[in-house]
């Protein structure tokens, strides 16, 4: 039985997923779950993943939910996948292990919670808390100074002084990318000051193109969306307090 990939693009840990598998020539049927539409929480999709979250994957009998335990499954798994992606030396597949297990409660923590309250919770109609989002940058930008410090030192192009990705080296590139959906101004910010983490980034678009970009179209045409929404939020604010200035004809 073909793979079975459950995801929505628009999920950091979904497109890694995506990348991956046409990276290395394996053949699946993408199913796409849409979260706006809450379809990850489906009684139907909850027999995929109990947890109700994507990505997840069914593989003949076999199911299997969390994007990091997806990935290492998948690289070796299935032949022809390169030793790169996730070595068979114990060391070294360690040391992607626990940039892994770092990622979950660092930088994805930081950016997808900044990124949720300064530009996802207006566009859902939900509270926005800027406290949490100024702490989430903290965080955000911490982290990235620590992938800088610690895991993009030494001449190599990838984490870790790597040559070549690592399933690490795309699931953190794929969390940043959603900072694509910022402000222009708050995304440079934000990311301008880490000229390594930068030049990772394109290393790991140029090593796993053109599928890198065909993955991360939707998000590209979000971002799009998400400034014209603003664009007519900020319109129709300028045109109400133009309005309240009037002088009453009374």
């Amino acid at each position: 039985m073909k793979l079975k990939v459950y995801v929505d693009r628009l999920s950091q840990p979904s497109r890694a997923i995506l990348i991956f598998l046409k990276a290395n020539g394996i053949e699946f049927e993408e199913v796409k779950i849409d979260i706006a539409k809450r379809q990850h929480k489906s009684p139907e999709f909850k027999k995929i993943n109990p947890m109700g979250q994507v990505p997840a994957i069914s593989d003949g009998r076999f199911k299997l939910f969390e994007s990091h335990a997806i990935l290492t499954y998948l690289a070796c798994a299935f032949p022809g996948v390169a030793d790169s992606w996730y070595p068979s030396d114990l060391f070294a597949r360690a040391k992607i292990n626990s940039v892994l297990d770092w990622h979950h409660s660092n930088l994805r923590r930081g950016s997808a919670t900044y990124v949720l309250h300064t530009v996802l919770a207006p566009v859902l109609g939900l509270p926005s808390n800027p406290q949490a989002a100024a702490e989430a940058e903290t965080l955000l930008s911490s982290s990235l100074s620590t992938i800088e410090s610690i895991w993009l030192k030494g001449n190599g192009k990838f984490l870790l002084g790597g040559f070549r990705p690592s399933i690490a080296d795309l699931s953190l590139v794929c969390e940043i990318m959603q900072l694509e959906l910022l402000e222009e101004k708050d995304r440079s910010r934000i990311l301008d000051p880490h000229k390594k983490v930068l030049q990772w980034i394109e290393n790991t678009k140029n090593a796993t193109r053109p599928h890198f970009y065909e993955v991360h179209d939707v998000l590209f045409r979000a971002k799009t969306r998400f400034q014209e929404q603003r664009l007519k939020r900020a319109s129709n604010k300028t045109d109400s307090s133009d309005r309240s200035t009037l002088p009453s004809k009374m």
